[in-house]
């Protein structure tokens, strides 16, 4: 038997229901902050992310998908969102448009990791950039449009977690500073961190290795060392949520694994889920858009991954999507068979879910898978109700039922289910 590709899943109902309602809850929370949907391509040049996420992050040199094309062109299935972002910015002109430029995308991305609960090599990520603001302000809609998304789904405890990596000259600074620090205890650090030494030293900040955070948490952080420009940004950003009342903490060691970010980076945690469950992550990115060969276009940007917020998801949200009533619809002998269609449709245009019986099964039958579906309620219909323009309504909770009138059939069953 053929089965999936081991780090990808299938998504069953009912969790398939979850995801559809997340994405809704998304396109409507950033479409009201003005933000666009853009559809990127799953695969892109390697190029693209050697060049934006950094050839020295474990993403790059670990946990691409990297093949040649059958004319020898490298090409790699997106491990994120925001590179592909950047090259559809400049290769159709968005700079053109009234800035800012405001993103949103969802869809799956793929990395070669190690298997974990709420980790998969093909995932899925809802994010949006926002491009042509350098201010603070962009920084805080960002935010703001992100604990909007995330409170609209439940969530009632987040906190965002912020710091300052500084522009990129604060950074060779920052690192030659840390690594005298470090010097007389590089051997004590890990496999990876050794290896990070040369090739990514801000990475080791981000070790969970226990004695590699020991070390870490000796040294200055890089929030004290950056200029004073990046520090009143990000002070600014700081004090804004606080005015709009978005929990915010400030994490001086706090990195991405991403090499294009400067200045604000923050991820989003729950109290009650751990302080090691991060829902998402995101930070600004100015010099992405010039680094690509474009202009000199700021851009600030967040992605979730949509796995583990499902896995997360909090329980009033998961009830409300999973709960929904449905409405069974029986017809009984042939001739009632597209009548009972016809009334399914009425009853899906005034808000109902009304799946149908369509294997010819007998009314007992029927009824027993209603049952089983989770049906609040039944609609028969049978020659004497298609005779009389009726429609026999039972209430599968309470077992009783009660013939309605098919042009009333839709309101009476709103009204059984209270549903205003």
């Amino acid at each position: 038997m053929i089965q999936k590709v081991k780090g990808t899943r299938d998504i069953l109902p009912p969790d398939s229901k979850l995801w559809a309602a997340i994405e809704d809850e998304a396109r409507r929370v950033f479409s009201g902050f003005g933000y666009d949907e853009i559809r990127i391509p799953v695969m892109e040049s390697t190029e693209l992310f050697v060049r934006t996420v950094g050839e020295g992050t474990d993403i790059v040199s670990k946990e691409m998908y990297t093949f040649n094309d059958r004319k020898g062109r490298s090409l790699t299935l997106r491990p994120e969102g925001t590179a592909g972002v950047a090259r559809a910015f400049i290769e159709n002109g968005l700079g053109q448009r009234p800035q800012p430029v405001r993103l949103w995308y969802m869809g799956p991305m793929f990395r070669y990791e190690k298997m974990q609960r709420g980790r998969y090599r093909q995932f899925a990520q809802i994010g949006i950039e926002l491009l042509g603001a350098a201010s603070p302000q962009a920084d805080v809609e960002v935010l703001l449009a992100l604990y909007t998304f995330l409170s609209a789904l439940g969530f009632d405890d987040l906190v965002i977690v912020l710091n300052n990596l500084g522009d990129p000259e604060d950074r060779e600074r920052f690192i030659a500073g840390f690594k005298a620090e470090l010097h007389s205890h590089q051997q004590e650090l890990c496999g990876d961190c050794r290896r990070r030494w040369t090739e990514n030293p801000l990475r080791i900040l981000d070790c969970k290795v226990p004695r590699c955070r020991e070390l870490v948490a000796e040294t200055t952080p890089v929030a004290e060392v950056v200029s004073p420009e990046a520090k009143a940004h990000v002070a600014a950003v700081e004090a804004g949520l606080e005015a709009l009342d978005v929990p915010v903490r400030l994490a001086p060691r706090l990195v991405r694994g991403l090499d294009y970010y400067l200045r604000t980076v923050f991820e989003v945690v729950s109290p009650a889920l751990g302080e090691d469950t991060v829902i998402c992550g995101g930070g600004r990115y100015d010099r992405l858009i010039s680094d690509l060969g474009g202009s000199a276009v700021p851009g600030i940007g967040f992605a979730i991954g949509e796995d583990r917020l499902v896995d997360v998801l909090p329980a009033t949200f998961r009830e409300k999507v999973l709960e929904r009533p449905l409405v069974a619809v029986l017809p009984v002998g042939d001739e009632a068979a597209i009548s009972a269609l016809e009334l399914a449709r009425d009853l899906i245009a005034g808000g109902l879910n009304a799946p149908t019986e369509v294997t010819g099964r007998s009314l007992k039958a029927g009824l027993k898978w209603a049952n089983k579906i989770g049906a609040a309620a039944a609609l028969i219909l049978g020659e004497s109700e298609l005779a009389d323009g009726m429609v026999l309504v039972r209430d599968l909770k309470r077992g009783e039922q009660e013939p309605v009138s098919r042009d009333l059939v839709v309101e009476r069953v709103r009204g059984l289910l209270g549903i205003d």
